[in-house]
Order: C-alpha cells, then sequence, then structure tokens
C-alpha cells in the first residue's frame, strides 16, 4: 500500500498543476474577451441603431399624418365647435382662468401638461384652447390604446390631432419620438398628459418627465393645466358623461381649467425639479402661490431675456426671481 502522506502530496501537486491550468485558461479567454469588446461593442451600436430604426418606423406608420392637413383641420373644427362643444355644454358647466398666458407676446410653440381624470379632460382642454392656438396643438396618445386599430387611430387623429406616444417607459428612447420631434421642428403645440393613464380616484398620480426633456431638448416652455372636474362627470369605466342628481331636477357637473404661467426651459438634466413644479401646480388646482398674484407673460418674458444676458456675460441668475417663475 501507498504512504498516506505520499498520496496527500501528490493529490497536492495535481491539484496546483490543475489550478495553474485553469488560470491560464482564464488568463487566454479574459485576453480573448478582451481583444473583442471592441468588434462587441461595435455590433451592440450596430444592432442598438437598427432596432431604433425599426421603432421609428412602427410609430411613424401608426401615426396619422393626414388629420393635420388643411381639410382634416377643417373637418376637426367643426365637429369641435359643432358636435362636441353643444354636447358637453349639456352635461358640463365650465369655467376657464389663466388663458391670457397665451397672449401675443407667447410667439413660440409650447408643450402643455395637463392631469388626467377623464376621457373628457381632452375635448375640454381643447376647447379651453384659444383657436389660434387649438388649430396647431397635436396631443400625444397612448399608442398601446388609441392606436390598436384603424379606425381607432384615424378617429382619434381627426377629433382630437392625436399622435402616437408610448406610456411603458422609455417612451422617448429608442427612436419612438421621431416622429414628435418632426412636429415640434414644424411649429405644432403638443398636448402632453405627463400621468400616462386617467386616475382611478381622481388624484395625482406618478408623473412621468417626458414632456421636460421634449421641452428642454427644443428649448420650448411648458405651459402647465390644471382641470378639475372631468373625473365627476365621466369617471373611468363610464362610457357617457353624467350630470349631477338634484333635489328636483338633474344639474351640470362644474368643471374648471387652470393655465399656469410658463415655466422656461431647462437642462434635461433639471428634468425632475420642472416636472417638481408642474405637479405643485396641480396639488394646489392651478391657483397662485400662497395666495400671490401669478407673474404676466411680459413678466415672465422679460425675465427671461434677463437670465440670457446674463448666462452671456458669465454671471448666475438670481436664484429668486428664477424660483419664482
Amino acid at each position: 500500500m501507498d504512504d498516506p502522506q505520499s498520496s496527500r502530496i501528490t493529490m497536492n501537486l495535481f491539484r496546483k498543476k490543475r489550478s495553474k491550468d485553469l488560470q491560464s485558461r482564464l488568463r487566454s479567454a479574459s485576453g480573448e474577451v478582451r481583444d473583442r469588446i471592441p468588434e462587441l461593442s461595435k455590433d451592440a451600436r450596430s444592432k442598438g441603431a437598427e432596432i431604433s430604426k425599426e421603432v421609428a418606423r412602427q410609430y411613424k406608420k401608426m401615426d396619422v399624418s393626414w388629420a393635420r392637413g388643411t381639410s382634416a383641420g377643417l373637418v376637426r373644427g367643426g365637429i369641435l365647435a359643432g358636435i362636441l362643444a353643444p354636447l358637453l355644454y349639456l352635461y358640463v358647466k365650465r369655467r376657464v382662468d389663466g388663458r391670457d398666458v397665451l397672449g401675443a407676446e407667447m410667439t413660440d410653440p409650447v408643450i402643455f401638461v395637463a392631469n388626467h381624470n377623464s376621457h373628457l379632460d381632452t375635448p375640454t382642454i381643447l376647447r379651453a384652447i384659444p383657436p389660434e392656438w387649438r388649430k396647431r396643438t397635436a396631443v400625444a396618445a397612448a399608442a398601446d390604446y388609441f392606436y390598436k386599430s384603424r379606425w381607432r387611430a384615424w378617429s382619434a387623429a381627426l377629433v382630437f390631432n392625436t399622435v402616437p406616444m408610448g406610456r411603458t417607459g422609455g417612451g422617448l428612447s429608442s427612436g419612438a419620438s421621431d416622429h414628435v420631434h418632426e412636429l415640434i421642428a414644424e411649429g405644432w403645440n403638443l398636448l402632453i398628459f405627463p400621468e400616462g393613464t386617467r386616475s382611478r380616484d381622481g388624484e395625482i398620480g406618478k408623473i412621468k418627465s417626458g414632456a421636460a426633456v421634449l421641452a428642454a431638448q427644443h428649448g420650448l416652455s411648458i405651459v402647465p393645466i390644471w382641470v378639475g372636474g372631468t373625473h365627476e362627470a365621466m369617471p373611468p369605466g363610464q362610457n357617457w358623461p353624467k350630470r349631477v342628481r338634484g333635489r328636483f331636477f338633474s344639474r351640470r357637473v362644474k368643471v374648471e381649467v387652470r393655465f399656469g404661467p410658463p415655466i422656461l426651459p431647462r437642462d434635461p438634466a433639471d428634468r425632475r425639479e420642472v416636472m417638481a413644479e408642474v405637479r405643485e401646480f396641480w396639488e394646489r388646482e392651478g391657483l397662485p402661490e400662497n395666495g400671490g398674484q401669478p407673474l404676466s407673460v411680459h413678466e415672465i418674458l422679460t425675465m427671461r431675456a434677463h437670465e440670457r444676458r446674463l448666462a452671456e456675460h458669465g454671471e448666475p441668475a438670481n436664484g429668486d426671481a428664477a424660483s419664482n417663475v
């Protein structure tokens, strides 16, 4: 029989040899991986670019661009004024405040951002927007809901001038927003519901920051909009508006639309802070902060010009003034 000590020595030598072989193989494999990193990265970028192009093509295909033509615009105006307006009048009593923010001083396109409680939100807001702005405003609509079928996509685009947008995350990446960028570049305003879906309980939900990113990328102001009462008139799950039951007769639901002062464009890195301002505006139901008077559009634009001049000279803008915008 072999000496147990000799067996242990032999086993240790075998283990050391196997360990060295494994280390050698690992070093060799690591070297091969390092050598292939540029190639793998190039392949990944190439595949990513192909995916982006395909996504952009699909969204471009979904987009009903003919609905933004002159003829379709005339039909849409007739539907909003001749059909939807009288219909809404039967069920809602609307009040609009702050529409003067869209005065003569505002010459650039804007991104409207509104809270979302009901399918009534879009027609209510569009009717509240001045006609000269409304005819150049497109509405971001959930691609997975309004663009499931051609007839639904055509109907939504014709009546509300919708454009498809993803709402499950990454809606502005992978080519999914190329058609939206083109739209903004052509001078269109865009109405976005950052919550991505209607509130089931009337409370403000989690909001996404895509609107702030778009505004930053195109140097546009965000105009926050608060709409209230639509959840009572037509909550999710209901397919037709309703009136409020009264003592003797039913009455119309009070619906309010309030426009806030423009939020000036910032760096995309500040998107969460921008959307936090929007949320604060919604939480106080569009009323002036601390009961004060909101800044006029002229004051906001003057402040913006002043901040640009300071930036050109490398001086910081007044923090207190910026916080009031």
